[in-house]
């Protein structure tokens, strides 16, 4: 119990100090090592025709509206996502104007995704900066509890105990950020890529 206890300690401390803070001051709760784009920009990702007379009218189009739904979906595979984007635009009477009402939903779709993503990153980081602050209280009061005579040996394995979980928890929510930080990437990835397919049927 006490080598546990020892370990507990000493990876609070390690888990504190590896809590550094961000890379860009303007986004103090931004955990990746990859910069914050708050938002996809248009001309990154579209070079086909202007958007600006098509803004919003996707969701009037139920053909349209389930479509990018579907295709805005990361679990369906890019190449079946294109294979769909290529077989309606096919049928479309319109080509030009079917691919630029596709387009239009993906990319709002696709934005409000990562911007969803990016928001979950920053509330998980400001959690994980409270229990960094937490696990640092806690290894300072079982120091404590351990060098108080007699002393209460309870007490000091409760507190031990607690500090093994909290720094689990800590630890195991760091390795979820590592993981999610490459999705707005993977978005953009997916964006590009879908607006590039639209481009190439409505030459």
């Amino acid at each position: 119990m006490k080598h546990r206890i020892a370990i507990a300690a000493l990876l609070a401390v390690t888990v504190t100090t590896a809590f550094c803070h961000a890379a860009d001051p303007r986004y103090p709760d931004w955990p990746c090592t990859q910069a914050k784009v708050p938002e996809i920009s248009l001309a990154a990702v579209w070079a086909g025709p202007p958007l600006d007379d098509v803004a919003g009218k996707w969701k009037d189009n139920p053909n349209v509206s389930t479509l990018v739904a579907r295709l805005a979906a990361r679990r369906i595979p890019l190449e079946e996502a294109q294979k769909a984007i290529t077989e309606y635009l096919n049928g479309a009477a319109d080509k030009t104007a079917s691919g630029k009402l596709l387009f239009s939903g993906l990319f709002e779709s696709l934005n409000a995704q990562r911007s969803q993503v990016m928001n979950g990153l920053e509330r998980v980081t400001r959690k994980q900066r409270e229990a960094a602050d937490k696990i640092r209280a806690d290894t300072l009061a079982l120091q404590a509890l351990q060098g108080e005579t007699p002393r209460d040996q309870t007490k000091v394995d409760e507190l031990g105990n607690q500090l093994v979980w909290q720094t689990r928890i800590f630890e195991d929510r760091r390795n979820v950020i590592k993981f999610v930080c490459e999705v707005p990437t993977a978005i953009d990835q997916r964006l590009f890529a879908l607006g590039r397919t639209i481009q190439q049927e409505i030459e």
